[in-house]
């Protein structure tokens, strides 16, 4: 089992920045990736970047070259750093670590990212 501890988020106006945490416990080990999805009210879940334990980094094309994803493995902590916010990018921000087989999916329990323009 892996636990997902969510942190940061909150309000912040339109340009600004600001940086969600997320830290695993637990059987670390069988985490392949972590990464953040969003999920918008009345939209679907989608995926804002993962990054694997070989350090490869995925991001959704609207938050390229705005987000950056990264990681501490000491502290088994995955930071998202977002800039130049956008109202488009408000959302409830969850945490995601996937296994080894890529079968088992754990999630946090979410932290809302509000926009205002």
């Amino acid at each position: 089992q892996v636990q997902l501890v969510e942190s940061g988020g909150g309000l912040v106006q339109a340009g600004g920045s600001l940086r969600v945490s997320c830290a695993a416990s637990g059987s670390i080990s069988s985490i392949y990736a972590m990464g953040w999805y969003r999920q918008a009210p009345g939209k679907q879940r989608e995926l804002v970047a993962d990054i694997t334990s070989g350090g490869s980094t995925k991001y959704a094309d609207s938050v390229k070259g705005r987000f950056i994803i990264s990681r501490d493995s000491v502290k088994n902590t995955v930071y998202v750093q977002m800039n130049s916010l956008k109202p488009e990018d408000t959302a409830v921000y969850y945490c995601n670590a996937v296994s080894w087989d890529r079968v088992i999916s754990y999630w946090g329990q979410g932290t809302q990212v509000t926009v205002s323009s």
